[in-house]
């Protein structure tokens, strides 16, 4: 899988990330971190990343896209170390990474998570 972190998620995620065999990338190791929201959004369909973010807009942008392109991993944690943050995205990955690719949410925090498939489709 590739992933594509956004600027508020630690650099060593990114490592870690490599170091399990997926591809990965970091908006700061590109200059990108002054990126606007709808361009990271563009730019992980482009390179078909799994986005990474604390950044609740990018829930509302997947939303409002209607697109089922990009996958989302939002963190929802109170605790933000990085080491937790780590053992909750490995929890993912082992649990639910099957679904990563296929177009979902995933709205991880500090004792579980949650998954929505895209697009998410208003109620009749």
């Amino acid at each position: 899988m590739r992933f594509l972190a956004d600027i508020g998620v630690a650099p060593r995620i990114v490592d870690w990330l490599r170091e399990q065999g997926h591809g990965a990338s970091h908006l700061s190791d590109e200059g990108l971190h002054r990126l606007p929201d709808a361009e990271i959004f563009q730019k992980a369909a482009r390179e078909k990343s799994i986005l990474l973010t604390f950044d609740l807009d990018f829930a509302e942008i997947v939303a409002l896209s209607g697109s089922a392109e990009v996958s989302v991993v939002l963190f929802r944690l109170d605790n933000t170390q990085t080491d937790f943050v780590l053992s909750r995205l490995a929890s993912v990955l082992r649990e639910s990474g099957h679904l990563l690719p296929t177009g979902v949410i995933v709205i991880v925090e500090d004792s579980r998570h949650r998954i929505r498939r895209l697009p998410i489709r208003k109620s009749q």
